[in-house]
């Protein structure tokens, strides 16, 4: 298994897309709660802000496409690592088109193209966890065993396991890395379990943060410039027994941002961007 890869968490890019109107009617939910369509796009705007003004990273803004309402949630698209872009093949069919637009989006950023073209394989970006070391990948409704395949090869220098994922939607439904070897993790069975088999696949001991609610779980970790560990994570209106787990990490840059609206739509924080970190052209 690879070292931890070196500058783990930085950034200097992210995409990101908008919000469509069709997303409160058309977007694909295990739940059907209904979505207040405004405070969804004001979730996405306060989320988007945070990252460019907050955090200073470069934005890419995609334009919403009504005819694909899932588009929002860009992760599923693709999965960055170094200068490489592997672009998925959805689970979902009606959100296979939701590629194009983050092809020509990484394209344009310099990024080393691989596209998954074969039609017996799916992968969501959702299923797909980087732990600075290696690659977990959830077998899910949405990604199998040939999609986590064509992953492996694209990203030869670390090791990738899979790990089977049931009564969830993704592997980042209930995890995420919230630090270098900190592995942010739900107290549900299904998430327990998905944990001990990544314990169980990995030479490496990683550290646990467990929070009470399973979507919590799901945070954005980065390490940058002058700012140093900073995480976004779940606000306390949401889940204030897991907002107080996170206030217990006291060296990173803490920053809740709300996705109240998101989540009926099994949206969580990864799902609503791709980050980048672009080496400077010398």
């Amino acid at each position: 298994m690879a070292g931890l890869m070196s500058g783990f968490g930085s950034f200097t890019h992210a995409v990101v897309r908008a919000v469509s109107q069709s997303l409160a009617k058309e977007a694909l939910r295990t739940d059907s709660l209904e979505v207040d369509l405004l405070k969804a796009q004001e979730e996405h705007d306060e989320y988007v802000s945070v990252l460019k003004h907050r955090l200073g990273l470069e934005v890419v803004e995609l334009p919403a496409d009504e005819a694909l309402p899932d588009c929002v949630f860009v992760e599923d698209a693709a999965v960055v690592c170094g200068d490489t872009a592997l672009i998925t093949r959805p689970g979902a069919e009606s959100r296979r088109k939701e590629t194009e637009a983050m092809k020509a989006a990484l394209t344009e950023l310099g990024l080393n193209i691989v596209e998954m073209t074969d039609e017996s394989a799916t992968l969501d970006g959702g299923d797909v966890l980087f732990t600075g070391r290696e690659f977990f990948v959830g077998l899910s409704k949405r990604t199998n065993q040939r999609g986590a395949e064509i992953l492996a090869d694209a990203f030869k220098d670390y090791t990738v396991s899979t790990v089977p994922i049931q009564d969830r939607l993704h592997l980042k439904s209930f995890c995420s890395m919230a630090g270098p070897d900190l592995i942010a993790i739900g107290s549900s069975e299904a998430a327990q379990k998905a944990l001990k088999i990544m314990q169980q696949m990995s030479d490496h001991k990683y550290d646990k943060l467990t929070l009470p609610d399973d979507l919590a779980a799901n945070c954005v970790y980065m390490n940058l410039p002058g700012k140093g560990d900073v995480l976004l994570h779940c606000t306390p209106e949401e889940f204030p027994e897991s907002a107080k787990v996170f206030e217990m990490l006291k060296d990173h840059m803490l920053i809740p941002v709300s996705n109240h609206e998101k989540v009926k739509v099994d949206g969580a924080l990864t799902c609503c961007s791709v980050l980048i970190n672009k080496k400077k052209n010398i």
